[in-house]
């Protein structure tokens, strides 16, 4: 009888004066959701970001809304990565990088990850509305910074054209979801860490 694989997963609670925020994730899902940020847009991209990663995602956050929105988007970018390092353990036996270009209408967005356990975001967008609705575009960023520096990860995000703010910020979370998902798959040929120092 073969054994199945332990899933890998992980949960945790981060509380500040400003938000709260608690996640559960696990790698080897479905692309299953339960989310409520209390801000529309990013529950919106969590959605797609689960979904097409096939990850399992719960993601329950509140906020001072009567600021703005930048402490709970940032929080939970902070806590999804957190949860995310967390859920990899040592990285054995992952492919460690990870790579799409994900066309959405007429936004193309190229997305590449190094699971290395270096922190660094490179970010390259047109210029684009400063609102969807009223999400500030600014804080895709912000986002994809927090998640970077706790998942401690490489993150390349290059959209070399597209001037509808939602369709790139869709086709940015739809490739950072299909990198990351190749990233973290498990290779049958790999048996350690995939470095040549041994460790990321």
């Amino acid at each position: 009888m073969a054994v199945r694989a332990k899933k890998r997963k992980a949960g945790l609670t981060r509380e500040t004066r400003e938000t709260r925020v608690s996640v559960e994730l696990c790698l080897d899902g479905k692309g299953r959701t339960d989310i409520s940020t209390g801000v529309g847009f990013l529950d919106h991209m969590l959605m797609l970001l689960a979904r097409h990663a096939l990850f399992d995602l719960r993601v329950k956050a509140e906020g001072d809304h009567r600021v703005d929105d930048h402490h709970t988007v940032e929080d939970v970018g902070i806590s999804l990565g957190q949860a995310l390092r967390k859920a990899l353990g040592e990285k054995k036996g992952i492919r460690r990088f990870g790579s799409a270009a994900l066309p959405m209408d007429q936004a193309l967005a190229q997305v590449a990850v190094d699971i290395s356990g270096r922190a660094t975001l490179v970010y390259n967008l047109p210029r684009l509305p400063e609102k969807v609705g009223t999400f500030d575009m600014s804080l895709v960023r912000e986002f994809l910074q927090a998640f970077a520096n706790q998942a401690e990860l490489t993150l390349h995000v290059n959209v070399p054209y597209g001037d509808d703010g939602h369709h790139v910020a869709e086709a940015v979370f739809k490739g950072l979801a299909r990198a990351l998902r190749q990233a973290t798959e498990t290779d049958p040929r790999e048996k350690g860490v995939p470095s040549t120092k041994g460790v990321l």
